[in-house]
């Protein structure tokens, strides 16, 4: 009997081209969007996530050595200490009319590992945290212009800075965030600078000192801090009476224990953390200096969800096996053998590539120009073949092992040799089983 020749599609796959019918984008985060791995044939939903072990619909199991879920889970998928906390929590119930005396003993640690902070609010999103932040630096100021470096989510006081004069530039600050029902009148409201490029600050400052209220910054994603780059913005915030806001959603928690901010002895008025901190559990925490945090009082922030007891408890359980097990010391020893291990292997082959740090959020990206999405988009594919989530990131877990290391390092070799093969061929789409996958946006970090 003839066997039949039909592709048989994952589950995954199909569900996905039901859900994008159903939900705008398909998902609710652009970043985990199937088109911007491996359109048609990434597995895009899970049934079980555990360690750095996922199993999809269709019951293949992969090694996730990519975003770790976008860095919201530094301990690993379903840690079982977090989960004994958050269990307990469900068992004597997740809401009440009365409050969490988890906010309290979380703001209390909070505040020991930052001592200049005073107060603290909490959240459940990164994004919404932000929007928070900002709000209380434009109370506390009584004005309105706010000056960032890097990405801080979707809200409008972010996606302003791409309202241009004219409508059809809307966008070209910030290249794959489109401001389409952000209200022209909030136009000339956000401005944009280069991290480490200080002197693009000082113009702005310069020509807008009396109506910023706040500069955002990550203080630090890929790139060190250059010639006193984070002291000078911190006394040119302090000159100008503004509010120096760090955003640490995504670096926090991974190269010390607290913000990164303490390494380099250079203090915000406020910081905003979220993802890592609370392992996969919806948590996010404003902290700040008490005259600073005192002028939420004087506006309106506030949420019923903002008060539940899960994010709370799943906070301290992650920081206290942070401090227990010296995390960061783990994810940085992991991200240098992976980021070694791509640099030999790239090296055997004569394949281009450049490697950004920090440790605990390697990534490398391909140096061929216009060919750039194309072999990512290989790299992902080839990757999957062997088991594997996998881009040109890695944001290492704890669940991350030598043993895991050492697979994935085998299967990088192999599937360099097949990138290197595919440059060399000058067509490089031809070794791809469906289309190009998606830029993302443009970060300026």
């Amino acid at each position: 009997m003839e066997k039949s020749s039909k592709k048989i599609i994952p589950k995954g796959v199909r569900l996905w081209n039901r859900a994008k019918n159903l939900i705008p984008g398909g998902t609710q985060l652009l970043s985990k969007r199937a088109e911007m791995f491996l359109p048609d044939g990434w597995p895009s939903y899970y049934k079980k996530a555990k360690g750095v072990e996922v199993w999809d619909l269709s019951g293949r199991k992969f090694i996730d050595m990519s975003y770790m879920s976008l860095g919201a889970a530094t301990l690993g998928y379903s840690d079982p200490d977090v989960n004994k906390a958050v269990s307990k929590v469900l068992n004597n119930g997740v809401v009440s009319t009365l409050n969490t005396p988890f906010d309290v003993e979380l703001a209390e640690l909070l505040c020991k590992l930052h001592p200049w902070a005073g107060q603290v609010k909490f959240a459940r999103t990164g994004g919404e945290a932000m929007t928070v932040a900002v709000r209380i630096a434009r109370a506390y100021t009584d004005r309105d212009k706010i000056v960032f470096c890097g990405y801080h989510g979707w809200h409008d006081w972010y996606l302003a800075a791409n309202l241009a004069h004219k409508k059809n530039l809307d966008g070209h600050l910030l290249p794959g965030l489109f401001p389409r029902g952000v209200p022209r009148a909030l136009k000339g409201t956000a401005f944009t600078f280069h991290y480490n490029k200080f002197s693009e600050l000082e113009r702005i400052a310069a020509r807008h000192k009396k109506t910023i209220a706040a500069v955002v910054i990550e203080p630090m994603r890929h790139h060190e801090p250059e010639d006193d780059f984070l002291k000078k913005v911190r006394n040119l915030v302090s000159k100008i009476g503004a509010v120096l806001i760090f955003d640490e959603i995504t670096i926090g928690f991974r190269k010390n224990i607290g913000g990164v901010h303490l390494l380099y002895k250079v203090n915000p008025d406020i910081a905003v953390f979220a993802k890592g901190i609370s392992n996969g559990h919806p948590m996010a925490a404003i902290i700040g200096k008490k005259r600073v945090m005192d002028a939420a009082e004087t506006s309106f922030i506030s949420s019923t969800y903002w008060t539940e007891a899960v994010g709370p408890a799943a906070v301290i359980a992650t920081i206290k096996k942070m401090q227990r097990l010296n995390v960061p010391a783990h994810l940085k020893k992991i991200g240098e053998k992976i980021s070694e291990g791509w640099k030999i292997r790239a090296a055997n082959y004569g394949l281009k590539i450049n490697i950004l740090g920090p440790e605990p959020l390697i990534t490398f990206s391909f140096d061929y120009g216009s060919k750039n999405q194309i072999l990512k988009t290989i790299f992902t594919q080839e990757m999957l073949k062997r088991g594997f989530l996998a881009g040109p990131s890695v944001y290492v877990s704890y669940a991350h092992k030598d043993s895991h290391v050492k697979k994935y390092l085998k299967a990088i070799d192999e599937v360099f040799a097949i990138v290197k093969k595919s440059v060399d061929s000058k067509n490089p789409k031809k070794f791809l089983k469906g289309p190009v996958a998606r830029s993302g946006f443009k970060r300026l970090t």
